[in-house]
C-alpha cells in the first residue's frame, strides 16, 4: 500500500447543527479520538469535513464519520448523542487499525518520550511493540532482561503524552520471590512500592522524578495491588500487569475482565519463575492455553538470545534452561522406568493366576 497522504472531502447530509454537535462531541472530543486512533487529521466547518491521512486510514475515517452521523438521527424528536464508547466501537468494527499501512521497521515501532526516542533492539522487541500498538491486550512472556516491562512502560508514556489515554495504571500480584519479607510499614502505595520498583525505575527514566511524582498526586499514574482491582472498570487507561506468572487463574480472569473502552493492557511475566504456593496454577500459563486463539489478543514470546542486559545474563538464562531440560528428561526417564516395572509386575501376577 502507498504511504502517500490522501485528502478526502465529504459533506454530511442533511446538514443539522444539533446532529453535527452530537457527532463531534464536547470540544470535538469524538473527532480527536478518531484522529488519534487512526493517525489522520480532520478539519470541519458546519457539515463540510476534510480528512488528511494515509489512504486506508483516511477512507476508514470517512466511513466512520458517515456511520456515526447516521446514528445521530432523531428518535421521536430526540437527537442521539454519540458517546466515546460508540466512537471506540465504530473504530474497532471498521478494522482500520489492522488494515493500516506500516512504515519501515524501526520507524513503525519507534516510541517517543519526553526524554528521547526508544527503539527496539531486536526483531522480537520490534514485534512486541508493534503488537502493543495494534492490540488492546498484549502478553510479553520471557526471561528477565528482554525488555518486556521497560517497553510496556515506554508505550504507556507515549500514549499518555499523545493523549490517547488519560491515565496509566501499574499493578502486580504481591507475591514474595521465595523469601518472607515480613510486615511492610506505610500506606497502601508504600507497601506495594517495593514490588513495583522496576516499573517506577522505567517511569523515572522516561518522565523524570518530579513529573512522575506530580502525575501520581493527580492520580494520572496509579499504583494498585492486583487484589484491589476487583469490581473496577478501567476506561481510557493503559494498564500494565507485571510479574503475571504469579497470578492465580482467578486473578488473571478478574484482571482481563476489568478492561474498558479505549484501554490497553500489557501483561508481562516469566513462566519459569513462578513463586506461587505449591499446587497453585499460574494464571499466565492458563491464559496462554485458553486465549491463544483469540485474534484480538497478542502473545509475544522472548528467548534467552533476546536478553539486552549484560551478556552474561543471557548465558545464565541459557544455563538454567539447559538444566531445566536435563531435569525434565531425568524425571521422564524415571517415570518410564516405574511404568515398565509396574507392567512387569502386573504381567507376572497375571501369569501366576
Amino acid at each position: 500500500m502507498s504511504n502517500q497522504l490522501k485528502k478526502l472531502e465529504i459533506y454530511l447530509e442533511p446538514s443539522d447543527n444539533k446532529r453535527l454537535s452530537s457527532l463531534c462531541g464536547p470540544f470535538d472530543e469524538n473527532i480527536k479520538h478518531i484522529e488519534r486512533r487512526l493517525g489522520v487529521e480532520i478539519t470541519h466547518r458546519d457539515n463540510y469535513f476534510k480528512i488528511t491521512g494515509k489512504t486506508t486510514s483516511a477512507f476508514a475515517a470517512m466511513e466512520i464519520l458517515k456511520d456515526l452521523y447516521v446514528e445521530t438521527q432523531p428518535v421521536r424528536g430526540v437527537i442521539t448523542e454519540i458517546a466515546a464508547n460508540t466512537v471506540h466501537l465504530a473504530i474497532s468494527e471498521s478494522n482500520a487499525l489492522e488494515q493500516g499501512e506500516l512504515n519501515e521497521y524501526g520507524q513503525e515501532v519507534m516510541i517517543k518520550t519526553r526524554r528521547g526516542v526508544i527503539k527496539p533492539r531486536n526483531d522480537n522487541q520490534g514485534h512486541y511493540v508493534s503488537n502493543i500498538f495494534r492490540h488492546d491486550i498484549t502478553f510479553g512472556i520471557g526471561p528477565a532482561g528482554t525488555g518486556k516491562t521497560y517497553l510496556a512502560v515506554a508505550a504507556a508514556v507515549d500514549a499518555l503524552e499523545r493523549q490517547e489515554i488519560r491515565r496509566i495504571l501499574l499493578t502486580r500480584p504481591a507475591v514474595e520471590a521465595g523469601e518472607k519479607l515480613g510486615f511492610l510499614p506505610g500506606d497502601l502505595s508504600q507497601k506495594i512500592d517495593p514490588y513495583l520498583r522496576p516499573l517506577y525505575d522505567a517511569l523515572f527514566e522516561m518522565l523524570g522524578f518530579e513529573k512522575v511524582e506530580k502525575l501520581m498526586e493527580q492520580n494520572v499514574i496509579e499504583v494498585a495491588p492486583l487484589a484491589f482491582m476487583r469490581g473496577r472498570t478501567l476506561n481510557d487507561a493503559f494498564i500494565i500487569l507485571d510479574e503475571s506468572q504469579n497470578t492465580t487463574v482467578e486473578q488473571m480472569k478478574m484482571f482481563l475482565t476489568r478492561i474498558g473502552f479505549n484501554s490497553k493492557a500489557v501483561i508481562t511475566g516469566d513462566i519459569t519463575q513462578v513463586d506461587l504456593p505449591r499446587g497453585a496454577r499460574s494464571g499466565l500459563r492458563h491464559a496462554i492455553e485458553v486465549l491463544s486463539d483469540v485474534d484480538e489478543i497478542s502473545f509475544n514470546f522472548f528467548q534467552s538470545q533476546d536478553v539486552v542486559r549484560h551478556p552474561v545474563v543471557a548465558r545464565i538464562v541459557e544455563a538454567y534452561e539447559r538444566n531445566d531440560e536435563t531435569e525434565r528428561l531425568k524425571r521422564a526417564e524415571k517415570q518410564r522406568a516405574k511404568d515398565l516395572l509396574a507392567n512387569q509386575e502386573q504381567s507376572q501376577s497375571a501369569t501366576k493366576e
